[in-house]
């Protein structure tokens, strides 16, 4: 027995005398437990343990002790140390390495690798990647004295000077210069206009050559931010609809504003679409207060499910019954929207520059002919209404209450008659869609007499029953109005209702245009 417990004991002070952290792996298995220990040949009567059968000694409990703590702390500890191991296997590269794999990448992927940690973002910063980056977009072929200046200067602020460049130099250089080479290209589309709207040609192809899209920013009272990608887009011919729904809303109650942003690619033309996390940049457009809307804005219309509220320049908010949000609508006129929507910050928007007409003291009369008008009703890509009126003229005795008034149809010459087809405001959100009746989106794009967008806005009109019906109108049914106001000027449109063909006659429509805009864009005090 003697001997027995003495090779136990000396088994027992080799195990308890390692770290608890420093176990061999492997020596017990989890499952089994340790090794069984046996007594001697003939000591039947002796336990596992090597006590005499019915009896524990102090020192085999305190050998069970032992072996169930470090059991557990197997079980604890194993999996952890290799499940770090494996992601950290990258970062514990040389840093030489990195750098050899970094070079392969090309730059949308290596500003996308170095907002993974502290370390990437350093090594992605490297003067000597960056350098061969820029090269090749920028640089042309040179001779190899030429080249090998160039690789100086990359380790220098000066090409003959030993001081180095900082870290990331080449980054923001290369950076700066492809976002302002983007946007020239942009803007070269932007060139060509079409007589017939006064707008550029290509301004769909360049939205979709710029990958730009829109985005909404939902601020709350207590400075919280909720941001919203667009879920839809529809081309119409002067202008674009953008929706936001989805079901992550925040509470009416709570918000305060809403900001609409342009995004676009940091790198533009370089074809990750699909990175949707980045790298991209904002252009700040416009803020909407939203506080109190039910009260502070308009409803135009509403449904069996939703009311439709219009905030202001062309943004509608659509709610359910219980004043929660069901989506967001934006009504955006082409006229400088590129230029509002990538060439702003992510503070501040876009400085348009002032465009006034040529200044002129011989007409007496200049600034009150020569307007045209481009007017669009539409829904969801249905058009209900286009047409444009040319040489429109007012005179000098119908300036009043510092509105110009310019006579596009006259309910007295029923040859300018135009007809409307019964329209329809359509909506969707993920789960569900509909159309709200009697409202729509109207388009007007007024143009000076050097034909130069004079007033353009987008924005969610409605019907609205009137009884001030003429004399010669009154025959053919129930008359209705449309219109719609800003600082600029405002729309009114009357129009009746055709039983017998299912559609609205334009009896009436009239343009008035602020004088105070007018005296500022030709130089007049009218």
């Amino acid at each position: 027995m003697a001997t027995g417990r003495g090779w136990i004991l000396q088994q027992h002070s080799r195990r308890t005398s390692q770290p608890a952290g420093l176990a061999s792996v492997g020596q017990w298995p989890a499952e089994t437990g340790p090794p069984a220990l046996f007594a001697p040949p003939g000591r039947d009567s002796l336990d596992p343990l090597g006590c005499p059968a019915g009896e524990r000694c102090s020192t085999a409990t305190a050998m069970e002790s032992s072996e169930n703590k470090m059991t557990h702390m197997k079980k604890q500890h194993w999996k952890p140390c290799v499940k770090s191991i494996c992601t950290t296997g990258i970062e514990s590269l040389p840093s030489e390495v990195i750098l050899k794999i970094f070079s392969y990448l090309d730059a949308v992927t290596l500003l996308c690798v170095s907002c993974t940690n502290k370390h990437f973002y350093h090594l992605s910063n490297d003067n000597m990647i960056w350098l061969k980056i820029y090269s090749k977009s920028f640089l042309p072929k040179r001779d190899k004295w030429r080249t090998e200046v160039v690789q100086k200067s990359a380790v220098s602020s000066n090409p003959y000077d030993s001081q180095p460049r900082e870290s990331g130099y080449w980054k923001k250089e290369y950076i700066v210069r492809k976002i302002a080479s983007g946007k020239a290209r942009i803007i070269q589309l932007l060139r060509p206009v079409n007589t017939y709207t006064g707008l550029p040609v290509e301004t769909k192809n360049a939205i979709k050559r710029s990958d730009l899209r829109w985005m909404i920013v939902l601020r709350e009272k207590n400075c919280n931010e909720h941001a919203m990608d667009q879920a839809d887009i529809y081309f119409n011919e002067i202008s674009i609809t953008v929706f936001w729904h989805g079901i992550n809303w925040p509470c009416l109650d709570t918000l305060s504003c809403l900001r609409l942003y342009g995004v676009t690619p940091v790198l533009l033309g370089e074809g990750k679409t699909d990175l949707k996390n980045g790298p991209w940049r904002r252009s700040f457009i416009s803020e909407y207060q939203i506080a109190n809307l039910t009260q502070n804005a308009k409803m135009i219309g509403c449904d069996a499910l939703v009311e439709l509220y219009h905030v202001e320049h062309g943004v509608l908010l659509g709610l359910w019954n219980k004043n929660e949000i069901a989506f967001v609508m934006a009504c955006l006129h082409y006229h400088q929207l590129i230029e509002r929507s990538i060439l702003g910050s992510a503070t501040a928007t876009y400085a348009v520059a002032p465009d006034k007409a040529i200044f002129d003291d011989i007409d007496p009369e200049y600034g009150l002919h020569g307007y045209q008008l481009h007017i669009d009703m539409h829904s969801k890509g249905n058009t209900y209404m286009c047409g444009t009126f040319r040489s429109l003229f007012c005179k000098k005795d119908y300036i009043r209450n510092g509105y110009l008034r310019l006579s596009v149809i006259s309910y007295k010459n029923n040859s300018q008659y135009l007809s409307l087809r019964k329209v329809g405001l359509s909506w969707k959100t993920d789960a569900l869609e509909g159309v709200v009746q009697d409202c729509c989106i109207m388009d007007v794009t007024v143009l000076d007499e050097s034909q130069k967008p004079f007033w353009c806005f987008s924005a969610p009109v409605s019907l609205i029953s009137t009884f001030k019906t003429p004399d010669i109108c009154k025959y053919f049914g129930p008359s209705y109005c449309m219109t719609h106001e800003d600082a600029t000027g405002k729309v009114y449109v009357e129009m009746v209702w055709m039983e017998e063909t299912q559609e609205y006659y334009v009896t009436n429509l009239v343009l008035y245009l602020s004088t105070q805009k007018v005296n500022s864009w030709f130089g007049r005090n009218y």
